[in-house]
């Protein structure tokens, strides 16, 4: 095992892959990193020869490494099986030198393990091989933070905060791995409650926690902000307060001035509370710190649009794709700019642009495609075809880049669904990531929204169906088809598509919106006004909520509870950006 070990070290560390040969092979009589022009020289010291030929065996299920990696974790997988073996587990004290002996081997080859893997990105079969350690990691704080990490790298977030709550009860002192526990309830899990603890743990280290309480601060911060905005529904009737506890995000910009993520998210929480000038400045203090942050330039942008400067922020945005030309956020606020810029047809040009960015950096394509046309449709159309049985959750709204806890609920549902109506369709497994397909689903919805205020049905209905095709049962999917039977005037199948996304997703305010105005049309005041209140509940700061709102009390002849509807719609049309503020994600 010592001398697999060995030869694993030398393998990893001291010989690169174009000096590798395969043991089916005879040894180079040259070192392939010579200089070929000097091929007149001979270097003796850097000739191989072998003492003996190899032994080759012959059967089936027989394994050779054809490159220097394979022939390392070769090596190591067989080292971790002989140390798993011969552990020793007894917590006698005579066989206390024995435990520790075979504990440090074992540890040797599981960093080996995590060098060769890890530079393959292989963090799930890593996570797998650590797992097979924890027998013997009993109060070992080594080897559950490395678990901790390739659990975290391997995406497998809700076990890895189980184990990180080990590596803190193991070293308590440690600021760093409470904030990876955050960093994950906050991002991935949206565990609020949870997050909101691991942070306090790096704040009440006090000066404990060096330079890291800056970060406990900002974390926190970012928990109540959250937490105010799209939080559970006991966080909303403290929306006031919660967005006051994000003002813990100042005390991170006393005590680290000099990080512009301070100064960013405090714009982003005024920007939320709609303190837009206070915002602006901000995130203008952000840019001096760090004048290339694609998210203070998007925030920026969407600033100016709320104060109705809009080709002042399709500038900043255009300049900001300069820098990060496949920023799928800044291509959408791009796509929503244009339309009021410079009129619908660029914004499909946009739309056509981003299709291709998305074959290109996905590099998901059919390979039969030939490229018949040039149309927005025709751009994708291949990728259509390899998708047709792929039904995959939905986690973020296309005018939201954010996780909401809601949302999340809505694409279990849609998982559900999903699974079902792609047993129906096809057996074709699922194929890759979820990421890449919820882009492109993205892309066809805001390609589809473009052709609905072009008052264009027919376009509308065919980008709707590309989205469709990869998720027959999200909600976003179901409010354009009842967007696009509105424009066609079928205020009936309009109505039963609103429902049906709301069956999907109850607290998604653009169809509860339209569903009241469809509701108020068929003169039923008092079910329009309830839905039309709820999601004003779900989300105070919708301008065209109040505004319909307004419509059906006035209807109602309730003209001064109207009226006030009207000022309050009027007061936030004027702050109102073209896509929400809450598309720029907040992560620590």
């Amino acid at each position: 095992m010592l001398l697999m070990k060995q030869l694993a070290e030398i393998l990893l560390r001291g010989m690169c892959e174009q000096s590798y040969w395969s043991p089916m092979e005879d040894p180079p009589t040259v070192s392939p990193l010579d200089d070929p022009s000097q091929q007149g020289h001979t270097h003796s010291n850097k000739t191989y020869s072998l003492s003996r030929r190899p032994r080759i065996y012959s059967g089936e299920n027989l394994f050779c490494p054809q490159e220097n990696t394979e022939e390392a974790l070769l090596l190591l997988l067989i080292s971790e099986s002989m140390a798993n073996r011969d552990a020793v587990l007894s917590r006698i004290p005579e066989h206390n030198n024995d435990r520790i002996i075979s504990l440090q081997s074992a540890s040797v080859v599981y960093d080996l393990l995590t060098i060769a893997l890890g530079r393959r990105g292989q963090y799930e079969m890593l996570s797998e091989c650590l797992e097979r350690a924890m027998k013997f990691a009993f109060e070992e704080f080594h080897l559950w933070y490395q678990l901790a990490l390739s659990l975290m790298a391997a995406g497998k977030s809700a076990r890895a905060v189980k184990v990180l709550k080990e590596c803190i009860r193991l070293k308590p002192e440690d600021p760093v791995i409470p904030l990876l526990a955050v960093k994950l309830c906050i991002g991935p899990l949206h565990w609020l409650d949870e997050g909101e603890c691991f942070a306090k743990m790096v704040v009440d280290m006090g000066e404990k926690a060096a330079e890291f309480r800056a970060k406990g601060y900002l974390a926190a911060g970012l928990v109540y902000s959250l937490k105010a905005t799209d939080g559970e529904a006991a966080f909303r009737s403290h929306h006031g307060k919660c967005a006051r506890h994000a003002l813990t995000l100042e005390a991170t910009q006393s005590l680290s001035p000099t990080d512009h993520l301070a100064s960013f998210y405090l714009a982003l929480q005024l920007a939320v509370s709609r303190q837009i000038p206070e915002a602006l400045g901000y995130v203008r203090q952000a840019l001096q710190l760090q004048g290339d942050d694609v998210h203070s330039l998007h925030l920026l942008a969407l600033l100016l649009s709320a104060q109705k400067h809009y080709h002042d922020a399709l500038n900043i945005i255009e300049m900001a794709l300069s820098e990060y030309p496949e920023n799928f956020n800044l291509l959408y606020t791009k796509v929503k700019l244009e339309t009021l810029c410079r009129g619908p047809e660029e914004a499909l040009l946009s739309c056509k642009h981003m299709l291709e960015i998305w074959k290109s950096f996905y590099n998901l394509t059919n390979p039969s495609d030939s490229g018949r046309g040039s149309s927005l449709l025709d751009r994708a159309i291949a990728d259509r075809r390899q998708l047709n049985a792929m039904t995959l959750p939905d986690f973020s709204d296309p005018d939201t880049g954010s996780v909401h806890a809601t949302s999340i609920a809505a694409s279990r549902v849609e998982q559900a669904l999903s699974e079902v109506a792609s047993s129906l369709q096809s057996s074709a497994p699922k194929q890759g990531p979820l990421h890449p397909w919820m882009t492109l689903a993205q892309i066809w919805l805001h390609a589809a929204e473009v052709y609905v205020g072009m008052g264009k049905p027919a376009e509308a209905t065919a980008c709707t169906q590309e989205a469709a095709n990869l998720f027959p049962t999200s909600h976003n999917v179901l409010y354009m088809r009842g967007q696009v039977a509105e424009l066609r005037g079928n205020v009936d199948e309009a109505k039963r598509w609103y429902e049906e996304a709301l069956s999907i997703s109850p607290t998604h305010v653009k169809t509860m919106q339209r569903l009241g105005l469809i509701l108020q049309q068929l003169q039923r005041y008092s079910l329009s006004e309830k839905v039309l209140r709820d999601a004003v509940q779900v989300n105070s700061t919708a301008h065209d909520v109040w505004n319909s709102l307004g419509e059906v009390l006035q209807a109602q002849g309730n003209a001064a509870a109207a009226t006030e509807c009207f000022l309050a719609a009027l007061e936030l049309e004027a702050s109102s950006p073209v896509l929400p503020f809450t598309i720029i994600p907040r992560a620590l």
